[in-house]
């Protein structure tokens, strides 16, 4: 019988007999459910990063057979879920779920991992192929498919093919069917015939397999006499593959702007985060780069195991998108005008060169010609330089809002001096429009000292203002390489001076006069666009007005009419508007003379037009003549 001390003896050993209690249960706890547990959650972090490493194997030679199966998987992500261990004495079991990232798509199954006790209680995963995935033997291996449907077109405004699938012949070697000690030779005969290094290509076909052919040259269809020579037939093991390629109509064809079609780098592959892989065909600069995704679709994917009798099963499948076309605002006639006509700017040495043509009623680019000397720049659109006296028309919006007026006069000396720099105007400049003469008068013959003279009537700002209303300024993102121009706050008044006439720190690009014309001859601010879904709104501080746009159009009818481009008064058909521009840059040669870039721009109807020369005597001489033929065509 407990008294009723002995019935709170308890209380106080409480803590004593709780550690006791402890002590029981921990002495309960099955090792191997720990054990297993432990190699259940190493096994799935393990094959979530496509290994076997570091986890306790019946069979070490089931690692290296694993990374073997699943090496074609290695590019998708993968995460594997451990389920609950279920166990019989010395074996076990434990649920896999595969999750994989298969470029976009979730492949989900469900696999058995076999766990098995070792010596002192040591438990192993039982590898097994269909481990890896359901049904799989030792026998098969996974092969990835991918294939891509054809690009979509870069089209023009009426739905024709700009860059298309075009016939070609893939020349070079095929190895299969020449004698071993005839490739060398074989090789340099044919690099010979097509115009390519021959030791390069020796090498390259030396190196390739047995069986392989090895290719020197693509040619267009229809232009193999440009690139082969007849010789090339009689070659032992000379071989013309017939092929299609995504090209535009001529390879000169606005390349700098659309870019090319090749087989993806590896720098390309890495960017694309497994997106794109080696052998897939991409945009490698330009538009075709930018939109690649979208005219290139996705690929249908099927993933498969494949016997050792090549005999094949379906794992998954998923149908891949086709791309969609790009449609383009280019003119492809007006686009191979243009470049023609640049082409007279080529040679040896050949300055850069530029036509721009835009549509001002709409803002479409219908023409970016990049001339022969450009060495792949893109001069059109993206390169910046000083626009000369093409921007006195900004400046005369400047003085139009000033108060000034076409007939005010102003004084046109030969030379004016501001803060010690002497100005000049160009070296032709005719005498019969020196002194005080009109404004429009100035404008025509494209005085220096008369706009420069007038530098007070211009308030702080209103300069880059004005070259806003007018579209100059930065080019909005509209999905193509493009700027449009600069106007900086001047530094001295000397700068301030030059700014005036397009010289200073004042730059431009021949799309951003194109679009200074276009505004002009439209009337208000034109945003150009060459992608026909990517169109943009302008909102300047100060819209043109009718009045403004009415001066300005007569100005530059006044250059055409009197000034300094009589040489377009017999273009046919609605009146021309012009200006020329001149810009020194650079350092002086030995005759202290500064190179000059050549400018003209135009308007007639409905076609606003640069060009530009980076390299020529004057806008007159140099780029007048560009611009007269390519207006005798339109």
């Amino acid at each position: 019988m407990l008294t009723a001390h002995s019935r709170i003896l308890p209380r106080i050993g409480a803590g004593v007999a709780l550690t006791a209690l402890l002590v029981s249960l921990t002495g309960c706890t099955d090792p191997g459910e720990e054990a297993t547990r432990t190699l259940a959650d190493d096994l799935a972090a393990a094959l979530s990063g496509h290994t076997l490493d570091g986890v306790a194997l019946t069979d070490q030679g089931a690692a290296a057979a694993f990374a073997e199966q699943v090496e074609p998987l290695a590019a998708y992500d993968v995460k594997v879920a451990a389920g609950e261990v279920e166990r019989e004495g010395g074996e076990g079991t434990v649920p896999l779920r595969w999750t994989w990232d298969v470029e976009g798509h979730e492949w989900t199954y469900d696999t058995t991992a076999a766990l098995v006790e070792g010596e002192e209680q040591k438990w192993a995963v039982e590898w097994t192929p269909a481990t890896l995935v359901p049904g799989l033997s030792a026998e098969e291996r996974i092969e990835v498919q991918r294939e891509y449907g054809p690009r979509a077109d870069v089209v023009d405004a009426g739905g024709d093919p700009i860059v298309t699938l075009r016939p070609v012949g893939r020349y070079g070697l095929d190895k299969a069917n020449t004698p071993a000690d005839q490739v060398g030779t074989s090789a340099e005969r044919i690099a010979g015939a097509l115009g390519i290094d021959p030791a390069a290509f020796r090498a390259t076909a030396e190196a390739a397999g047995p069986e392989a052919f090895v290719e020197a040259l693509t040619v267009r269809e229809g232009q193999e006499s440009e690139h082969v020579k007849p010789e090339f037939a009689d070659i032992p093991g000379a071989l013309v593959v017939p092929d299609e390629v995504d090209l535009a109509p001529t390879r000169a064809f606005a390349r700098e702007i659309l870019g090319y079609v090749g087989e993806a780098t590896a720098e390309v592959v890495e960017k694309s985060e497994g997106t794109i892989h080696p052998g897939d065909r991409v945009g490698m600069a330009g538009l075709l780069a930018t939109y690649d995704g979208r005219l290139r679709g996705t690929p249908t994917l099927r993933i498969e195991a494949v016997g050792a009798d090549e005999t094949r099963r379906e794992l998954a499948e998923w149908q891949g998108e086709a791309g969609e076309p790009l449609e383009l605002t280019l003119n492809q006639q007006m686009q191979l005008v243009a470049e023609h006509i640049l082409s007279r700017i080529s040679g040896e040495g050949a300055p850069a060169s530029a036509l721009v043509a835009i549509r001002p009623s709409t803002g479409e680019i219908l023409a970016a010609a990049n001339g022969p000397g450009n060495g792949g720049m893109n001069a059109a659109t993206a390169g910046q330089y000083a626009p000369g006296s093409t921007f006195k028309l900004v400046t005369s919006l400047a003085l139009l809002r000033s108060g000034a007026t076409l007939d005010d006069v102003l004084s046109c000396p030969e030379t004016l001096d501001v803060d010690g720099y002497t100005f000049h105007n160009f070296d032709d400049y005719p005498a019969t429009a020196l002194g005080d003469v009109t404004f429009r008068t100035a404008l025509a013959n494209s005085c220096n000292t008369a706009l420069i003279g007038a530098r007070d009537r211009i308030d702080d700002g209103a300069l880059a203002s004005a070259a806003a209303t007018l579209g100059l300024g930065e080019a909005p993102d509209l999905g193509y390489p493009a700027a449009l121009g600069t106007v900086p706050e001047p530094e001295s008044e000397t700068e301030r001076a030059a700014d005036l006439i397009g010289q200073g720190r004042v730059t431009a690009t021949p799309l951003g006069m194109a679009t200074v014309a276009a505004s002009i001859q439209a009337g208000r601010t034109v945003v150009p666009h060459l992608v026909a879904d990517r169109t943009g709104e302008a909102d300047p501080d100060q819209p043109l007005t009718a009045e403004e746009t009415a001066a300005l159009q007569e100005l530059m009818r006044a250059v055409v009419t009197e000034g300094s481009a009589t040489f377009l008064g017999g273009i046919p058909g609605e009146p021309v508007g012009a200006k020329t521009g001149t810009a020194e840059y650079g350092d002086p040669g030995e005759d202290g003379s500064y190179p000059k870039h050549s400018w003209m721009i135009g308007t007639h109807g409905d076609l606003a037009v640069a060009v530009f020369v980076e390299t020529g005597e004057s806008g007159a001489t140099t780029a007048g003549p560009l611009l007269q033929a390519f207006f005798e065509k339109w």
